[in-house]
């Protein structure tokens, strides 16, 4: 706990600020079934902020009291002109179910050379998959990639390095690792966006300080003269029993940044050494999973502020901002 105390007292005191009137995104705005709306991916896209959402409905909180209760989810869309005040369109932009495929959730939207990428994670009964899919007006989607299990937190960079797509993402080898949850943060190209190898381990979970458990990709990653940047999400395992809306929750997720080089983003420039967002207001500690910040879109704007977008309490979407060069010093200090 002290550990933790003192990420925490560290973090306030990094010039990230929390937008006043989170959160930007909950289940009264969405004009369909739903009840919690998370883990968004938002980009700039022909002149407007567009944001695709984690949608989850078909659940009560009461439902956990008769055992855990999967929800079901598809993937809502919304406009902004601002990034901060947001127009949800009538109906969802994306679902998938097949025989095998239960629900799609996740996404992160990537702009490459006039197309909107989404990458995705995918419920199935054989294990946890991750697609890429490609569209040019959030209607019609054409899956490009889809892995083996398990993989997921699936993001890509916004524009080709040496010609090559390149992604960052996050495997989950259960039983190649001493530790239940020890996952890392890998990275591997691709011609097409189709087929991907020359993977390669980016960042290992025990060299993050603010992890004794798990990391992973987060927003996909800014281009600034200096580097990469990168945000990642960490999860700080407690013993105390975390507020939720089933039993057993003890996992503190927290926002974490690198930068990467520009001509070779398996290098890492510099990590920042504590949290950007750790959760600590009323919407980040009480939700469907209490203490969860999880980053999913991050927009660099002309004038250098970064508006970070996150999920809270895998229940509603909120934003912080911060200014480019404070978050390129925090990694490189």
């Amino acid at each position: 706990m002290d550990a933790l105390k003192e990420l925490l007292d560290v973090t306030r005191t990094m010039k990230i600020v929390k937008y006043k009137e989170n959160p930007i995104l909950s289940a009264a705005d969405v004009p369909y079934e739903s009840v919690q709306t998370y883990n968004a991916g938002i980009t700039k896209y022909r002149g407007r902020y567009v944001m695709a959402f984690r949608n989850d409905y078909n659940r009560k909180k009461e439902d956990f009291e008769k055992g855990y209760k999967p929800a079901k989810i598809n993937i809502g869309l919304a406009f902004s002109d601002d990034g901060i005040k947001w127009h949800v369109e009538r109906k969802p932009c994306f679902e998938l179910k097949t025989d095998d495929i239960l629900y799609a959730y996740d996404p992160r939207l990537t702009v490459i050379d006039d197309r909107c990428y989404m990458c995705f994670a995918v419920g199935t009964l054989h294990g946890v998959r991750a697609g890429i899919a490609v569209t040019d007006d959030f209607s019609k989607f054409e899956i490009l990639s889809m892995s083996v299990p398990d993989n997921r937190n699936m993001v890509l960079f916004p524009e080709k390095i040496n010609g090559k797509f390149i992604r960052l993402e996050r495997p989950f080898p259960v039983y190649g690792r001493r530790e239940k949850e020890a996952f890392d943060i890998w990275i591997s190209d691709s011609p097409d966006a189709a087929y991907w190898g020359n993977h390669k381990l980016l960042l290992g979970a025990e060299s993050v300080a603010f992890s004794n458990s798990k990391i992973g990709p987060a927003a996909p990653p800014v281009k600034t003269a200096k580097g990469w940047l990168t945000t990642f999400h960490a999860v700080y395992k407690v013993e105390r029993e975390l507020y939720a809306w089933h039993k057993d929750w003890h996992k503190v997720y927290f926002g974490g940044l690198m930068l990467l080089d520009l001509e070779d983003p398996s290098k890492i420039i510099g990590i920042c050494k504590y949290p950007i967002l750790a959760p600590e207001l009323p919407y980040e500690l009480v939700g469907m999973r209490g203490e969860v910040i999880f980053p999913g879109g991050m927009i660099l704007e002309d004038s250098g502020e970064v508006k970070i977008y996150y999920g809270s309490a895998d229940t509603v979407e909120c934003l912080a901002t911060a200014d480019v060069d404070d978050l390129i010093k925090a990694c490189l200090e």
